[in-house]
């Protein structure tokens, strides 16, 4: 902290959650004085954390239960991830048409965000034919023995899939 006096007094307030990234610089003895780590919320506080997030989003159900259904679902979730819930649950239902968000689109948000699952689903088909673009020597590894199955060759007598 150059520039400033020694009688100067500064507070400077940071945050983040990735502590192990930041410069060891900062993190000298005498630089900052005091830590203070703050947890993932409890059931309470998400439910106070998403009744923040719902307050412009047009629900068919009453705010309250949507907040208290979501928040005993969501344990170990902070923050940015309930406000993620309620962002994708919105995109659902504007992707469906409707006007408001109901409890299918919050549940299918609440799935995507604990467990990752997109709208693409990859089949067996689409695997294979994505290794076959990346590697063209997978068909003959997976004993298959017709290399022109689309009719498209490649270089040197390699498959291409399109």
């Amino acid at each position: 902290m150059d520039g400033f006096q020694s009688d100067t007094k500064v507070i400077v307030l940071a945050a983040t959650n990735r502590p192990e990234a930041l410069d060891p610089a900062l993190c000298r003895p005498g630089r900052f004085s005091r830590k203070v780590l703050v947890g993932e919320p409890d059931e309470e506080g998400r439910k106070k954390i998403l009744g923040v997030h719902l307050r412009g989003v047009p629900l068919e159900e009453d705010r309250q239960l949507i907040c208290d259904l979501v928040a005993s679902l969501t344990p170990g979730l902070v923050g940015a991830d309930l406000a993620n819930i309620v962002n994708e649950s919105a995109l659902l239902a504007a992707r469906r048409g409707g006007e408001t968000v109901t409890r299918e689109d919050i549940m299918e948000a609440v799935e995507r965000a604990k467990f990752g699952i997109n709208d693409k689903q990859l089949r067996p088909s689409t695997i294979s034919r994505e290794l076959g673009k990346l590697f063209p020597w997978v068909p003959s590894l997976m004993g298959r023995s017709d290399t022109k199955q689309d009719g498209l060759e490649g270089p040197m007598g390699y498959q291409t899939l399109s």
